[in-house]
């Protein structure tokens, strides 16, 4: 089975580093026009600026996506660079630490509105020029949305409760929004994954090695997934290979979901 999206154009937020950079390299990777987009313009130039001219398939855009101005020009670029759109992924995440009984703890709504609203409002404005440039098409999907979540929106720790939250709220805005835009032939999954080993996970296990005994001992694969393996499962849900799939939060981490801690440690 080919997971094709050659000549397809992706639209790919938080794709300065980290997960999302490899989602994109993946995707131009593998032969679709690919707009970088994230609010580093420092980091992204450094990743990407000399490959990005106008005879390559790579193009890069910097602004907080929080603003709705920055999402029509970011809209616009890809549009002036490829003509069209077929897939967004909502990549730009933002993890900070909750203190459930600080009043001026203001970190969930910092984390809804980037980790949840952003993303949404974008998706909104995509979504449009999807069905717009599919109108008169006859193929089963016009476009494709996808969502980064994270196994924190079923297994919480008190000190993430903000993360959790947000993206407790960003898997229901999938499924919401895959039945709304479903008989508009625009799909929109979710990929929540755990442990993935980018730079940020590596910076935090020279700090705290002792995390990189309890990850592999809370996940039934014993090992820590390679930003690589998040790609695929993107690519899987971007390409006509998913065709009948919306709505769907892919799980992405080795199985750790699904395990008992509690239990575990009694046998």
């Amino acid at each position: 089975m080919s997971f094709s999206v050659t000549g397809k154009t992706a639209i790919v937020t938080g794709a300065a580093n980290g997960v999302g950079l490899a989602i994109a390299r993946h995707l131009a990777d593998a032969g679709a026009n690919v707009m970088f987009a994230d609010k580093d313009e420092a980091r992204l130039r450094a990743e990407v600026g000399d490959m990005a001219d106008e005879a390559s398939n790579i193009r890069y855009f910097s602004g907080d996506l929080r603003e709705k101005l920055t999402i029509a020009n970011l809209l616009s670029a890809t549009l002036d660079a490829f003509d069209q759109v077929d897939i967004l992924v909502n990549g730009a995440r933002q993890i900070l630490r909750t203190s459930p009984l600080e009043q001026e703890d203001e970190s969930i709504e910092i984390m809804l509105d980037q980790n949840l609203m952003a993303g949404f409002k974008l998706s909104q404005l995509v979504a449009r020029r999807m069905i717009k440039q599919g109108k008169d098409s006859d193929r089963p999907c016009v476009g494709t949305i996808i969502n980064l979540s994270s196994i924190a929106a079923q297994r919480t720790q008190s000190d993430l409760m903000g993360f959790s939250v947000s993206c407790a709220a960003l898997d229901q805005m999938t499924r919401c929004l895959a039945v709304s835009l479903a008989p508009d032939r625009v799909r929109v999954n979710a990929v929540a994954f755990g442990s993935v080993m980018s730079a940020s996970l590596q910076d935090h296990l020279r700090e705290h090695p002792d995390h990189r005994d309890a990850i592999l001992a809370a996940t039934p694969q014993g090992r820590i997934a390679g930003p690589t393996e998040v790609a695929e499962a993107v690519q899987f849900l971007a390409s006509d290979s998913s065709s009948f799939v919306t709505g769907e939060i892919l799980t992405v981490d080795g199985g750790r979901s699904l395990v008992d801690a509690v239990s575990t440690s009694l046998h």
